[in-house]
């Protein structure tokens, strides 16, 4: 009997951890449809780790939805700008966090560091490209965090473009 009580009450405490995490993704969601402007369960994003930096890639998960879309173009030109700019104030507001991996360092380093919004069918792309090698360590963090914070199951390991 000792032994099924151990049982249940490590059952409910795995299956209350589970729960609070998927709260606060779904509240991550929330912030994230706020901020960029487009519903986060109707979109897709992806993080990509490169050897001179990585990328960020939004799309929509239904090519006739015309309005997440144009939305997620409206979004991403704003970030890479913003981000060139050195201000990271959007993914601070999503996560909920003074402390994005990576965004001190980036800001330190925005003179090393060039963010270019590129168009795509579904959507948006920010290409981030660095050659100083502790920018290049703060852009990998970052996209790391966000990879694993969005739950996106993107690659974290680096590759060519």
């Amino acid at each position: 009997m000792r032994f099924l009580a151990v049982l249940l009450i490590g059952s409910v405490s795995t299956v209350s951890v589970a729960l609070r995490a998927q709260d606060a993704h779904s509240a991550m969601e929330k912030r994230g449809a706020m901020v960029m402007g487009f519903d986060q369960e109707l979109t897709v994003h992806h993080f990509l780790l490169f050897k001179d930096g990585g990328a960020i890639d939004v799309g929509v998960k239904d090519a006739s939805n015309a309005k997440d879309r144009d939305a997620i173009r409206s979004h991403l030109p704003h970030i890479a700008m913003m981000f060139g700019e050195g201000n990271f104030d959007a993914p601070m507001l999503v996560h909920d966090s003074t402390n994005v991996p990576g965004t001190k360092e980036m800001a330190a380093r925005k003179k090393d560091i060039r963010f270019q919004y590129v168009e795509t069918p579904g959507g948006g792309r920010v290409d981030i490209s660095t050659t100083e090698p502790r920018a290049l360590a703060a852009v990998h963090a970052f996209l790391k965090f966000q990879i694993a914070d969005h739950k996106t199951g993107d690659p974290t390991i680096i590759t060519s473009r």
